[in-house]
């Protein structure tokens, strides 16, 4: 039983899909350029309990995940340890800006977000990149 149990699970983790996520600001953009997509910067902080439920709750939805992988190029930076654009601030964690191509912010929003909330934030932030 126990056997079986442990197939099962490894199974499921095989399909479950995770946000493409890049490991520098500077891979994430030359992505973006290449692929003609806009970039999401996660930015959070590690003391952050906001940040650690987007990440638990919203950020592992498989429509979010689905749609940032299909339509975005996405990076999550830390507050404080990471290299990113000094124009892109975090006051307040969790903090997602959405850059065209070229880095230019196209838009932006602070602060945890449920699922249905955060999937018309992206779609927003699509139609702004889009414009």
């Amino acid at each position: 039983m126990k056997k079986w149990a442990l197939l099962a699970l490894m199974v499921v983790n095989l399909f479950s899909a995770d946000i493409a996520w890049n490991d520098t600001y500077e891979q994430a953009q030359a992505k973006a350029k290449k692929e003609s997509k806009p970039l999401l910067v996660l930015i959070t902080s590690e003391q952050c309990r906001w940040c650690r439920k987007f990440e638990a709750t919203t950020l592992q939805d498989e429509d979010v995940i689905s749609k940032l992988n299909s339509k975005f190029v996405s990076v999550h930076v830390t507050r404080d340890k990471s290299a990113y654009p000094k124009n892109l601030t975090a006051k307040m964690v969790p903090m997602s800006y959405f850059l065209d191509e070229n880095g230019k912010v196209i838009y932006s929003m602070p602060g945890y977000w449920p699922v249905d909330d955060f999937q018309s934030i992206l779609d927003d932030a699509l139609s702004k990149y889009k414009k």
